[in-house]
């Protein structure tokens, strides 16, 4: 029976010491992508990429329009052709077209790494700054709490504006 209280007791204590660290963790949490999306390097990001949309833009519509120029313009013809010279055109409006859908393509995943490119560097200073502020606050947790990132409930502390504050906005 003693032996059983003494357990009992070690079980106790051990629950209690459990609590009290647990009951020391600080747990603050932060919109990333609220904070991203402020920061005046990423307006800068993405004046950018639209720029560089515009243009890809302009490209593709000036290769559809001489597209369609060609194509209207060999099939107001075809009557006066040869079979041989109207397959010949329809082999380069094929190839006319498959030119711009791999210039589409192409685009496409240039501007996908022009975004990473751009991105890189203004996470890596956001995460720099939270981890910062939280570190000087004593915080052992920060939590994201962007839409979808997992967090269901944040009461604790958010730290957006002091994050805010140190990168100097």
């Amino acid at each position: 029976m003693k032996q059983f209280k003494t357990l009992l007791f070690a079980v106790a204590l051990f629950i209690g010491a459990t609590s009290f660290s647990n009951a020391q963790t600080k747990v603050a949490h932060i919109n990333v992508g609220e904070l991203v999306t402020s920061m005046p390097e990423m307006k800068a990001a993405q004046t950018e990429m639209e720029k560089m949309g515009k243009t890809f833009e302009t490209d593709i519509q000036e290769m559809m329009k001489e597209y369609q120029s060609k194509a209207k313009q060999y099939e107001g013809e075809a009557a006066t052709k040869t079979n041989e010279e109207n397959q010949k055109r329809g082999e380069e409006l094929a190839g006319m077209q498959q030119s711009i859908r791999q210039f589409q393509a192409d685009a496409q995943q240039q501007l996908q790494k022009k975004e990473l490119d751009l991105l890189e560097p203004i996470t890596k200073k956001a995460k720099a700054a939270i981890l910062k502020v939280a570190k000087a606050q004593g915080f052992n947790y920060v939590l994201d709490s962007s839409q979808g990132s997992g967090v269901i409930m944040a009461e604790g502390k958010d730290l957006l504006t002091d994050v805010q504050k140190e990168l100097g906005f």
